[in-house]
């Protein structure tokens, strides 16, 4: 009988184990698939949006550009955002200091014959990037990061030293020295040594030369697992930066626009599947399952924007374990909620967007960790295939995480109306 309770135990602390570590290795092959992805887009998306040529475009306009690198390593430090007590004790007594190195290439006037999205957001920059810091104490560990990114220039002018640009960043960090009990107790904000790194930034720069600039910014980082691992309270920071970037061309770059054409509005109807894991409480050490089905119907505002509605319904494995929901356990009202959801999409490309949702429950449990009546959703999704897409997303409530959601799903186009024509 007790060799028997022995075996059992072990193989229970095991397939945790192996579940766990399988887990954090999806996370982190899908979110570095996923960034590829994405940088791909800037290539492949003019197959999916031509660009609607006037007379004046000639066979020489055509002719590609050569791509136009940008090197550019920056300095960030201070900004600890401690929003909580958990925050002030585990921040308490650290500086935060970090370096960003990024490769990025950017889109130029002959891209835009091929996809107008290059010229509506004044010639992205794409890229990936290198991250490494520390907060100067040892129960906090020295994050790295990997991550690919969007710059966005404001406003750019051809002759100007001046540019300014705002950035959005998603990739995986890792190197954390998490939360544990006996060993180190005194990381209430993290349970995970791999985490989600997620950045928004603006960047102001001044131009000393055709291949040199020096620039300053302010930025906002995230680092939580979703709810993978407890504690998971997230780091937040809001950081001031200095910067470097060096472009090994010294020709003037190319801003020129021309009239932006007529666009069709496209109504649709999007299914999606998503699928995730989340740990309930420090109490129940296991991971469970959850899944997300939704149904939404959207419509183009233009070229940048797609609202909408929809529903969601969330399965929650959790709901079958007595521990987790007592008497209601293995009951569908235990194990599945629902309700309506606000629909928005910021278009950044013909594949690659962000998603947002904001929802209200009809029903919910909190026992599942849906703690409040409003649910959020944010996150990213590329068109992989047509109009079959695949994405990352966050669900949330409030500033507390619920899981990180895997998706997938397909759209169906249901009519097209000539719009009028969109400026920038």
């Amino acid at each position: 009988m007790f060799n028997e309770y022995c075996y059992n135990g072990l193989s229970f602390l095991f397939l945790q184990k192996f579940k766990k570590t399988l887990t954090f290795y999806f996370m982190r092959s899908s979110i570095l698939v996923f960034v590829i992805f994405a940088l791909l887009s800037f290539r492949t998306n003019a197959q999916v949006t031509p660009r609607i040529e006037n007379q004046k475009d000639t066979s020489n306009n055509r002719t590609p550009a050569k791509t136009r690198l940008i090197f550019q390593l920056e300095h960030e430090s201070g900004g600890e955002l401690k929003f909580n007590e958990r925050s002030k004790q585990t921040l308490e007594d650290s500086y935060y200091s970090g370096l960003n190195f990024r490769v990025g290439f950017q889109t130029q006037f002959q891209d835009s014959l091929k996809s107008i999205y290059h010229e509506i957001y004044n010639y992205p920059i794409y890229g990936v990037g290198i991250y490494s810091s520390t907060f100067g104490q040892e129960h906090l560990g020295q994050p790295f990061a990997f991550y690919g990114f969007v710059a966005i220039p404001i406003k750019p002018k051809v002759n100007s030293r001046w540019n300014f640009n705002y950035r959005i960043a998603l990739g995986l960090s890792g190197r954390f020295n998490p939360y544990n009990e006996q060993e180190n107790p005194f990381n209430l904000l993290i349970g995970s040594k791999n985490n989600v790194f997620i950045d928004f930034g603006l960047q102001a720069n001044y131009r000393l030369s055709q291949k040199f600039q020096i620039g300053t910014g302010v930025a906002f980082h995230h680092f939580s697992n979703g709810a993978l691992a407890l504690p998971n309270t997230g780091i937040n920071l809001l950081p001031l930066s200095l910067s470097l970037s060096y472009t090994p061309s010294s020709k003037p770059f190319d801003f020129r626009k021309r009239t932006v054409p007529k666009m069709e509005e496209t109504e649709e109807l999007h299914f999606n599947y998503a699928f995730g894991f989340k740990q309930i409480d420090r109490e129940h050490d296991g991971q469970y399952f959850k899944s997300t089905l939704g149904a939404y119907y959207s419509k183009h505002f233009g070229y940048k924007w797609r609202l909408g509605a929809g529903m969601d319904a969330f399965y929650s494995a959790s709901g079958n374990d007595e521990k987790v929901a007592g008497d209601k356990a293995g009951k569908f009202s235990a194990l599945f909620s629902y309700g309506p959801a606000f629909y928005i999409d910021h278009v950044l490309n013909s594949r690659l967007y962000i998603n947002g949702n904001i929802g209200v429950y009809l029903h919910r449990n909190k026992f599942n960790g849906e703690s409040t009546p409003v649910y959020l959703r944010a996150g990213v999704r590329y068109k992989v295939y047509k109009d079959f897409f695949a994405g990352v997303s966050i669900k949330a409530h409030g500033g507390k995480a619920d899981f990180i959601e895997w998706t997938t799903g397909y759209g169906f186009k249901l009519g097209k109306k000539r719009a009028t024509p969109t400026s920038n």
